[in-house]
């Protein structure tokens, strides 16, 4: 296949044709060049018409201005690339014709821009030659090199490019654009302070905006989670109110039969003693009503380790409250030893505890709650008091890492307590 462009050998760069080698060879002193069967891309965006050379340059397009539509024009301009120069046309009498390219008939040299408005670029931090290149490009497109604003938002627009830093050349006999007045020292300084304040101002409206969406979120997830616990609190009245029409069913069921069986055990007795039945249109006495106790079918949970756990922290709590210091380290020093059994249920040194130790006593033996605490994890006291000990077959990981979120719970809530 013909080479459709010319890659340079020392930065990857693709070019149209030798003249583009030529320049680029120039300006970066690169010279090793070799043929591409790879096209120079020609994507040009929809919305604007602007030309990118590369998929990056396209990206970057659409990152910044948001434009995502560009039509692929890279069949309909790549041509197999020439390595000879054109050469001047020459007509019947022997005479070179008048289709001698610029670059060999005119010398280019750098074009002239507004001394002011690169100064003052150069004052903002941007390099000479970028800032020389961003108002030569301006100028073309609003016709006047008078334009500090739109030359910064060239240079942020184009500051991916891979010739951001290079000067471009136009012929030297090329007349420069009418120039619209330049401004004063001081309006440049003006309105270089009024683009520094524009750039901040967007960005903290960036960041407001930003900082309201997550508000936004988070006041989505607290209700979703309010309106998850509203529906798991109604299921469970549902079925508490189920529970008892069930037990009410079940109670009215048993009645029954017990009345049958009276019946039943009435009507044997008449028999037996040869008695007609009984006659069921007669009228008996009034029973005296009974007042029934009224009762609850609500069923009576005992108190679990886990409401034992939470009493004994809160009665610890209660008693030291005057040194949250001291009620916060016991209760890490709890967190503690619970997290060792935890992470280490087959080893005995995790399982035992010396109580006549200062620093167990310190922390957590002289405060009422802490040895009781242990012992609903299933600790007992062995050797004559001397030692807690937690066997192996205790061990309860469901226990542990309750214990562990109750302890949790008290150390980072504020209010752990206090009601």
């Amino acid at each position: 296949m013909a080479g459709l462009s010319l890659q340079c050998g020392d930065c990857g760069v693709l070019l149209k044709s030798i003249e583009e080698a030529q320049e680029h060879s120039e300006l970066t002193s690169h010279s090793n060049f070799a043929e591409s069967t790879e096209a120079v891309l020609n994507l040009v965006c929809s919305t604007c018409r602007k030309p990118c050379r590369s998929k990056t340059e396209s990206d970057l397009h659409t990152k910044r201005t948001g434009h995502t539509d560009f039509v692929d024009k890279t069949l309909e301009t790549a041509n197999p690339i020439s390595l000879e120069l054109p050469k001047p046309s020459v007509d019947s009498d022997g005479v070179a014709g008048a289709s001698i390219s610029n670059m060999e008939t005119e010398e280019m040299v750098a074009p002239e821009v507004d001394k002011n408005l690169l100064g003052e670029l150069e004052a903002m931090g941007f390099p000479i030659n970028r800032g020389t290149r961003a108002l030569h490009y301006t100028g073309e497109v609003t016709r006047s090199n008078a334009s500090l604003e739109a030359a910064v938002n060239w240079i942020v627009e184009h500051e991916n490019d891979t010739d951001i830093d290079e000067i471009p050349m136009v012929p030297v006999n090329s007349k420069p654009e009418s120039r619209k007045p330049s401004l004063t020292p001081e309006e440049m300084k003006i309105k270089a302070q009024e683009l520094r304040e524009r750039a901040r101002k967007k960005k903290e409206e960036e960041e407001k905006r930003m900082e309201r969406e997550k508000e936004k979120e988070r006041i989505r997830a607290g209700k979703e989670l309010l309106e998850a616990k509203r529906i798991e609190e109604d299921n469970e009245r549902k079925r508490i109110i189920a529970l008892r029409k069930a037990e009410k069913e079940e109670e009215k069921r048993a009645r029954e039969k017990i009345r049958q069986k009276v019946e039943e055990d009435k009507a044997e007795r008449r028999r037996k003693l040869g008695l007609p039945p009984e006659d069921p249109t007669v009228s008996r006495p009034a029973a005296v009503p009974v007042v029934e106790e009224k009762k609850t079918f609500l069923p009576i949970k005992p108190v679990t380790k886990v409401e034992k756990m939470r009493e004994w922290l809160r009665a610890l709590k209660q008693n030291h409250k005057d040194d949250d210091a001291k009620v916060k380290r016991a209760f890490q020093t709890l967190l503690t030893y619970v997290g060792n059994v935890a992470k280490n249920p087959d080893e005995e040194k995790f399982r035992k505890i010396r109580l006549t130790n200062q620093s167990f006593q310190d922390r957590v033996g002289s405060m009422k709650g802490g040895v009781e605490f242990l012992e609903v994890l299933g600790f007992e006291k062995i050797e004559g008091g001397e030692f807690m000990f937690l066997s192996r077959d205790k061990v309860d990981m469901v226990v542990l890492n309750s214990a562990g979120s109750e302890l949790n719970s008290a150390i980072i809530n504020p209010f752990f307590g206090v009601l």
